[in-house]
């Protein structure tokens, strides 16, 4: 079965400009069966104050489905009204210009919330979001979020907060774009990468898991400029670069680069 999904953004996003490329979904590769029906939602900040119980009967409604690298969670030409829960892979939000170019506007981790639901004032029209690997992903819909979060004081203050910061973050994106040279908007990047990757383990340095494509995707920058700044970062031991992964060694030289403005 064709997903026009898929055919639409293929059309719209030519060449290297993409950072990765929405592959056409065969018809054994749909989004498969429950996967750990009750360990979906107590992995969200978003509902940390619920109980045992309440988390147990939100997950029944709400079962992992699994999303595979390049699948299409939304598109312009087919928006979803629901909330997604991202609770293993990754996934990105990006958005194409007239010109083709695709902008990658973030990357997700487990734990977030997103999706196109008016009710709690996320807007999604003009975007798309992929898998840019496989994904478990949790999905509630418009009566489901009006009956059991927004009902909910305590998960509507924490609504309210994470909409908030999702703001921040965007203001601040657009502005890096607008305004910084791309070597800051890099080290920028690679700081909140990093830190969005979680505290490592018995001092270990932070590792994000991205080529330099896919970084040049999120900055809307072409891999050549892009892979450039990287080699001037490993060259000045900012950065160790491996295959698919950025090992962050220097906080400082990243930092004072971000805040650079020529």
């Amino acid at each position: 079965m064709t997903d026009t999904c898929r055919v639409d953004v293929a059309a719209t996003v030519s060449g290297d400009l993409r950072p990765w490329a929405p592959r056409q979904r065969e018809a054994d590769a749909l989004m498969s069966g429950p996967a750990d029906p009750f360990s979906c939602l107590n992995e969200v900040d978003l509902f940390a104050d619920l109980s045992a119980q309440e988390i147990e009967a939100m997950d029944l409604m709400a079962p992992a489905r699994l999303f595979r690298r390049g699948e299409l969670l939304f598109s312009q030409s087919q928006p979803v009204k629901a909330l997604f829960i991202l609770k293993s892979g990754r996934v990105r939000i990006f958005r194409v210009a007239e010109d083709g170019k695709a902008l990658t506007m973030a990357i997700l981790e487990p734990g977030a919330v997103f999706g196109e639901m008016m009710l709690v004032g996320q807007r999604m029209y003009d975007n798309y979001a992929e898998a840019i690997e496989d994904s478990a992903i949790c999905q509630l819909s418009v009566d489901e979020v009006e009956r059991f979060l927004l009902s909910d004081p305590r998960i509507a203050i924490r609504i309210s907060r994470l909409l908030g910061e999702q703001v921040a973050r965007l203001e601040e994106r657009l502005t890096d774009i607008a305004l910084r040279p791309l070597a800051a908007q890099v080290a920028s990047t690679l700081l909140k990468l990093g830190d969005a990757a979680g505290q490592p383990r018995f001092g270990q340095a932070r590792t994000i898991h991205l080529t330099h494509e896919q970084l040049a995707g999120l900055l809307g920058a072409s891999r050549e400029a892009t892979s450039k700044i990287m080699g001037e970062l490993a060259a000045r031991k900012a950065i160790r670069q491996g295959r698919g992964r950025i090992v962050i060694q220097d906080r400082d030289i990243l930092y004072k680069m971000a805040r650079s403005t020529s």
